[in-house]
C-alpha cells in the first residue's frame, strides 16, 4: 500500500510517528516469538532440571505421543520446530491486537503481563488436554508458580517487541 500509512504511537511520555510497514510488524512477530520460545525452553530446562532435548522431545511429544522420547535428535528437532511456530503464532496474536488496540502498545508491560497470563491458560487448560499428551500436568503449587512466571516473562517479551512494530 502506497504512501505508507503514519501512526503516532505514545510510549511513556513520548509520541512518535512512524511508518506501519510490515517489515516492523513482521520483525516484531519473529523477534518476539523466536526470543520468547526459546526463553521458554530455557525456563523449561530450569523448572524440570531437564536437558533441553528432553524438553523438546517433550513439546514434540504433544503431536507424536509418548514415542517422542525415544526419538533422539530427530524428535527433539521436530519440538524446537512446534515450539517456534507455537511462539510464532503467539506473537502475531499479540502485535496484530496491538496495532488494533494501541494501548497494548503504550502499557505493554500490563498488557504483556496480561496475555502472559492468557497464554499460561489456554496453553495448560485447552492445548495439553487436546494434544497426544492428553492431559494437564498434575497440579502441584510450586510447578504452578513457576510455569505461570515463565508465561509472565514469555508474554513481556513478546509485548517488548510489539510496542516497537509502529516505530
Amino acid at each position: 500500500m502506497w504512501p505508507p500509512k503514519m501512526r503516532a504511537v505514545t510510549i511513556g511520555r513520548r509520541t512518535v510517528v512512524g511508518q506501519m510497514s510490515a517489515r516492523s510488524t513482521l520483525s516484531s512477530i519473529f523477534l518476539g516469538g523466536f526470543i520468547a520460545g526459546t526463553i521458554d525452553i530455557g525456563a523449561a530446562c530450569l523448572i524440570n532440571s531437564a536437558k533441553p532435548a528432553v524438553i523438546l522431545q517433550a513439546i514434540a511429544s504433544g503431536l507424536l505421543g509418548k514415542s517422542a522420547f525415544g526419538g533422539g535428535a530427530r524428535t527433539a528437532a521436530v519440538g524446537l520446530a512446534l515450539q517456534w511456530a507455537m511462539s510464532i503464532i503467539i506473537a502475531t496474536i499479540f502485535v496484530l491486537a496491538s496495532r488494533w488496540r494501541p494501548a497494548l502498545q503504550r502499557r505493554w508491560v500490563e498488557a504483556g503481563l496480561a496475555y502472559g497470563v492468557v497464554v499460561f491458560a489456554v496453553m495448560n487448560y485447552v492445548v495439553l488436554p487436546l494434544s497426544a499428551v492428553g492431559h494437564s500436568p498434575r497440579f502441584r503449587v510450586a510447578h504452578f508458580i513457576e510455569d505461570l512466571i515463565a508465561m509472565l516473562l514469555f508474554g513481556l517479551i513478546v509485548a517488548f517487541f510489539a510496542r516497537r512494530a509502529n516505530v
